[in-house]
């Protein structure tokens, strides 16, 4: 700068020159000042725009987390709500709480020799209380009894559809079974709609057979028992312990009944499906049990249910079980009444425990 003055002003005016040198200096401090701000400046935005931005997208991150969480809660508390099972008639009415020698854990127990008519195990035997599926032994044994041809084809309609309890069938509305697969699946499978089916389809329809089943159970002398329907879904079929040994015993005169309750499993075709069914009741595949009749049952008015005919000790007996708490314990019923019947004295305690159970 001091020499570009020089050559202006000439060598002899240093003084001014060197004056106007220092006026220019202090003139460009400002501008190199400014000019250095504005770079941080820049540099400043920059790193507050950076920072921004990531702020935004840690904020739009944790909007994102609060809607999927939100989202799971909205999910959560549309869920259909955990619904406590219904109590049975034999829980409301305290008859679990009843005492008994082998602690089962049906409500209802009846134990009778076939043979003598004697009681070798009794547990609240005279409660009357719905029966469910029990209902289809009467079903089939006044269907038995009617003598109806069993080859005859019956269609499955809108009418024996389930408006009761909403129970499902794989039979479907339309589909085509003979009389006699209906009795198969009615009494091995527990299938309601071939139940109603066999039912809708008798002489007089299904109002004269329900009053043909009632009439059966008064002349079998079961004096507690009502049914209102043939399959047992609703709860208004009722029974005794002591009825239902009645109705066992006769069903078990009938061949057709005693082999369709205890086959072990059944396929046939219905439509263009092939179609496999099993026995309700897996103690009838057990090579150690000789069953010759057998039924089950369950609707959570009546509980777990079990009818069975079979061979103890070398007695035949008629076992009843109502009202059991729990999808397998009516079979560890049976298997407790077994094992007792085998492994002791019955003819010191057939009276001992039927005393201790209060009969």
């Amino acid at each position: 700068m001091t020499t570009y003055l020089q050559g202006v002003f000439g060598i002899k005016s240093r003084g001014l020159i060197c004056l106007v040198s220092m006026f220019v200096s202090l003139a460009l401090v400002p501008l190199s000042a400014s000019h250095a701000a504005t770079g941080k400046g820049r540099v400043a935005k920059t790193y507050i725009a950076k920072a921004h931005t990531v702020k935004s997208k840690k904020v739009v991150v944790k909007a994102k987390r609060r809607a999927v969480v939100a989202s799971s809660r909205k999910k959560a508390s549309t869920r259909a709500p955990v619904i406590a099972a219904k109590p049975s008639f034999g829980q409301m009415a305290g008859l679990h709480a009843a005492y008994d020698a082998l602690n089962l854990r049906s409500s209802v127990a009846l134990v009778v020799d076939q043979q003598t008519n004697e009681v070798l195990y009794s547990k609240n035997d005279n409660a009357v209380l719905p029966i469910a599926s029990l209902t289809k032994l009467m079903t089939g044994l006044v269907i038995s009894e009617a003598q109806l041809p069993m080859d005859e084809v019956i269609k499955i309609t809108s009418e024996d559809v389930d408006t009761e309890k909403g129970s499902r069938s794989r039979l479907r509305v339309g589909s085509s079974l003979t009389r006699g697969e209906l009795m198969h699946l009615a009494l091995m499978s527990s299938e309601n709609r071939a139940a109603h089916a066999l039912a809708r389809t008798a002489p007089g329809g299904m109002t004269a057979f329900v009053a043909q089943m009632n009439l059966k159970a008064r002349i079998l002398g079961m004096a507690h028992t009502v049914y209102v329907e043939p399959t047992g879904l609703s709860s208004s079929n009722r029974s005794s312990a002591h009825d239902l040994v009645k109705l066992v015993n006769v069903a078990h005169q009938y061949p057709l009944l005693r082999d369709l309750t205890t086959s072990h499993g059944y396929e046939l075709e219905v439509g263009n499906r092939m179609l496999q069914f099993n026995n309700t009741n897996r103690l009838v595949k057990n090579p150690t049990w000789d069953i010759g009749l057998q039924k089950t049952g369950y609707i959570s008015e009546a509980g777990r249910c079990l009818v069975m005919q079979a061979s103890v000790a070398g007695r035949n007996l008629i076992m009843v079980f109502l009202d059991s708490a729990g999808k397998l314990s009516r079979l560890g019923d049976a298997e407790r009444v077994r094992h007792w019947l085998e492994t002791t004295d019955n003819a010191v305690s057939a009276k001992t425990i039927h005393g201790l159970t209060g009969g």
